[in-house]
């Protein structure tokens, strides 16, 4: 069985709401990374940075698709300057309309092509348990907001 992360979460507002949450860096650190360098465009690479109290982390990222407000794509967690299918984790956000919001398919995989430890998993696993629930509140924040 492929190793990898699937989540799906319902969301009170417009896919073209929630595309702007999840592929946009001024709202992307409203609820993911502390800091985030990226264009959302196909072919744009970046960085996402995460505080911690053993040093900042900072992960490459190449956005593979962006297909607003549909589907938002990137491959990080590799090494080197190119991401591939063999050294990356490929994170895909589809978005599809649903009773007046969104439902947001999310999933992570690659960790069996890129050879990544169970560990990692374990850790991913852990950290989008905490980080998805961060995004449907807040896209409701943004869809409501006077």
């Amino acid at each position: 069985m492929p190793r990898s992360i699937e989540r799906e979460i319902t969301i009170a507002a417009a896919p073209e709401v929630v595309y702007e949450v999840i592929s946009s860096p001024e709202h992307l650190r409203e609820w993911w990374p502390d800091d985030v360098d990226l264009e959302p465009v196909p072919g744009a690479t970046g960085s996402v940075s995460f505080r911690r109290d053993d040093g900042d982390k900072v992960e490459p990222i190449t956005v593979v698709e962006a297909e607003p407000p549909r589907r938002f794509v990137f491959r990080w967690g590799y090494r080197g300057e190119v991401a591939t299918a063999e050294n990356s984790l490929l994170v895909t956000f589809d978005l599809v309309p649903a009773d007046g919001g969104t439902l947001l398919r999310f999933a992570e995989t690659g960790y069996d092509e890129a050879a990544k430890p169970d560990e990692m998993l374990q850790d991913h696993t852990s950290g989008w348990d905490y980080f998805l629930p961060r995004i449907a509140p807040y896209a409701d924040r943004l869809a409501h907001r006077p």
